[in-house]
């Protein structure tokens, strides 16, 4: 088999070849490099390979920092030079708003990029007991597999994390029901760290010993969950966890559960906020819609700057949450939060809302299509859009500039995920 060049990256973190007219998707190649490979799927139009052999490396390419990376799913991107990392993500955000949307961005936005380690304060790892591997695994699901990795450190998580994990790996190994905790979800508030044990059956007395021993040695605290996300309770202590992360530049305290949606990285979050209110510019007096609101990330910031927010969110846990956290930092009186289905809202309903001066839209994967259709006649002036997902971010974009009468003013990336494929994403949207 003759080397490829690679040509440049697809949305997965991908060196993409050609063969013959044929896409190759080459699993740890970078663009410039001439690479030896090997499919594992072969298609009429395309196959995805997994490297062989680099014989001209790419001066973007450096050594990965996790000794695990290549076998982890966690991350794609940590042979890549974070600064290039960025680069690409800038390119897939151009590429889609070109390509899906058919629009360009009058500005490029600065990229937005901090910490590229320990940066995961959230994370839902597997956890399998593997006799034959002599314990109990736990971490992030091997790439193209059910398997769990086979773990002891995680990078990108804060270092504390990453220490408890051969630690927990020993604790879940010796209780009774070891081969009933399939998941642990790890959340990291700025005083408090969580574990939650999904489990399958009770613990037995034994088990309990177990881990408040683990807890108490490690100072964490330890939830445990026998069905959904809202089955979750705290074991040890046998009390709620004050779990929060802090906006200081708005002097807010975000609180959260165990289980609730998050940023995970906060550091980046803090930049992320300071950009979307920049952009968005609320004045006092503004009335501003806040969609996809969640716990209040954006709206009480939104409000602390004197303009009357309403956040929407289509669970009503959330909602609940976003308006405690309202009134704990003395914003009850200029936020108010409805719990509604954004994914199926139509023109008289959101108009029902009232009339928004300005509008900041941070809508999961599945983008803000059902929402960005119902803008009337009464639509604000100016809309920020937070995204997660650029194919979503572009086909929204499109009926924006196309029928809505907005102009995509700038758009740029926010690299909250580095070492990942995941681009994040912020655009602005001006009324004509």
């Amino acid at each position: 088999m003759q080397p490829l060049l690679v040509e440049s990256l697809d949305q997965e973190g991908r060196g993409v070849a050609r063969c013959e007219g044929k896409a190759i998707f080459i699993a740890g190649a970078l663009p410039g490099e001439s690479v030896e490979y090997s499919s594992y799927v072969r298609k009429p139009n395309f196959e995805f390979a997994t490297l062989i052999r680099v014989l001209k490396p790419s001066a973007q390419r450096c050594a990965p920092r996790c000794p695990f990376f290549g076998k982890c799913g966690g991350c794609s991107l940590q042979h890549m030079d974070a600064r290039a990392q960025v680069a690409v993500k800038q390119r897939v955000l151009e590429d889609n708003l070109r390509h899906i949307g058919k629009v360009e961005a009058e500005q490029i936005l600065p990229a937005i990029h901090g910490p590229q380690w320990g940066y995961r304060h959230r994370a839902r790892l597997s956890a399998r007991y593997v006799q034959k591997k002599g314990g109990t695994l736990i971490g992030f699901r091997e790439k193209r597999s059910s398997f769990v990795t086979d773990m002891t450190s995680c990078e990108i998580m804060p270092p504390h994390v990453s220490a408890l994990l051969k630690p927990l790996r020993d604790t879940l190994a010796r209780l009774s029901i070891r081969e009933r905790v399939p998941q642990v979800e790890v959340a990291v508030g700025d005083e408090t760290t969580v574990l939650v044990l999904r489990i399958l059956q009770p613990l037995a007395p034994q088990d309990g010993e177990l881990l408040r021993e683990f807890a108490g040695r490690h100072a964490v605290r330890i939830y445990l969950q026998p069905r959904g996300p809202d089955s979750a309770q705290p074991f040890c202590p046998a009390m709620d966890a004050d779990l929060y992360y802090a906006l200081p530049e708005f002097d807010l305290k975000i609180h959260f559960g165990p289980t609730d949606f998050t940023q995970i990285n906060y550091a980046m979050n803090r930049v992320l906020v300071r950009r979307a209110l920049t952009l968005l510019d609320p004045q006092p007096g503004d009335c501003v819609g806040d969609m996809f609101c969640g716990l209040g990330n954006f709206a009480l910031a939104i409000a602390r700057r004197g303009a009357l927010v309403v956040g929407v969110e289509g669970s009503a846990a959330l909602i609940a949450r976003a308006a405690a956290n309202a009134a704990a930092n003395g914003l009850g009186a200029t936020a108010d939060f409805h719990a509604l289905d954004l994914f199926k809202i139509e023109s008289a309903r959101l108009a029902a809302l009232g009339r928004f001066d300005r509008m900041l839209i941070d809508p999961p994967r599945d983008g803000a299509i059902e929402l960005v259709k119902a803008l009337g006649e009464r639509a604000p002036a100016r809309i920020v859009y937070v995204s997660c997902n650029p194919a979503t971010l572009a086909r929204d974009a499109a009926v924006l500039a196309h029928t809505r009468g907005y102009r995509l003013s700038g758009a740029g990336v926010v690299n909250m995920f580095p070492h990942t494929s995941h681009v994040e994403s912020i655009a602005v949207f001006d009324k004509d």
